[in-house]
């Protein structure tokens, strides 16, 4: 028998590579309808297509596209808009009983980037970016995530549908070192700590509505974001020999998937993922 693909509707950032990447595929492999965003316009229409391809042969059923790009900037409110808007228009109208909008029901909120060094060693010309990807950035799509699911709770709740019967979800991909405090990476840290905040003020203010809001930190994990923050080869490599192994994005792509999974009434509010051997941070 096929595998019954899932009716929710999800948003992962930051798709083409590392977690995001990760999460897409697990996310694609359970059955969700999926919009991927990242930057890189032809990248991500390279994972769309595998991604498709991959979700064609497990739910052969579905004849239509299951991933969906939209390329652009996720701390641009141009840019978070057309996601959603695409959803609608590429996955329909209707859940269940009724017909308002289906929407996307789950928004992974993941772009970001790193930065080598502390406060006082760290590249000054590489702060305002970051701050603006990993915290406005962040902000501006919780902010629309959290707009957009409290009108669609409110139009179920007109035609008399609980919350309890359409899980809304908002996962935010936080850092270990934005709870413990590290000295080599306090400023990017610093960008997280400022994330961690908003997303439990978030969680506070939608929890009445029904919308769970999650925050997972990650401790190491290979992938494009050491390159891409500046760490040096040797360091890192130094720290996979005393640590290692560290985590792979499939392992943080897993707790994703699981949070999304629980039944609506339960809401896991914040996983903090480490290698095993990993004492620090």
């Amino acid at each position: 028998m096929d595998p019954a693909a899932s009716s929710r509707i999800s948003l992962v950032t930051g798709a083409t590579a590392g977690i995001g990447l990760a999460i897409a595929k697990e996310l694609a492999r359970v059955g969700h309808r999926v919009i991927i965003n990242a930057r890189r316009a032809e990248k991500l229409r390279e994972v769309a297509s595998e991604l498709n391809e991959l979700a064609l042969a497990r739910f052969p059923k579905s004849a239509t596209a299951r991933v969906v790009p939209v390329a652009g900037d996720a701390s641009e409110h141009a840019t978070i808009e057309a996601c959603f808007d695409v959803a609608t228009r590429a996955f329909g109208t209707g859940h269940g009983a009724g017909d308002t909008p289906v929407g996307i029901d789950a928004v992974i909120v993941n772009a970001g980037r790193g930065l080598a060094g502390s406060v006082v060693t760290s590249d000054e010309s590489q702060w305002e970016e970051m701050v603006r990807t990993n915290l406005i950035g962040a902000a501006r799509l919780m902010r629309t995530a959290a707009l957009r699911m409290v009108a669609s709770a409110d139009e179920d709740a007109k035609v008399g549908r609980s919350w309890r019967q359409h899980p809304r979800d908002i996962v935010v991909i936080g850092s270990v070192v934005g709870r413990h405090v590290s000295p080599f990476s306090s400023m990017y840290g610093g960008t997280k700590f400022g994330v961690h905040g908003m997303t439990e003020g978030v969680r506070r203010e939608l929890a009445p509505k029904g919308i769970r809001v999650t925050l997972i930190e990650p401790g190491f994990v290979v992938s494009e974001f050491q390159g891409v923050a500046g760490y040096k080869d040797e360091w890192f490599q130094g720290v996979v020999e005393k640590i290692g192994p560290v985590l792979q994005p499939e392992d943080v792509a897993r707790s994703v998937g699981f949070v999304l999974a629980q039944p609506s009434h339960v809401h896991v509010s914040d996983i903090l993922i480490r290698p095993t051997r990993q004492d620090y941070p």
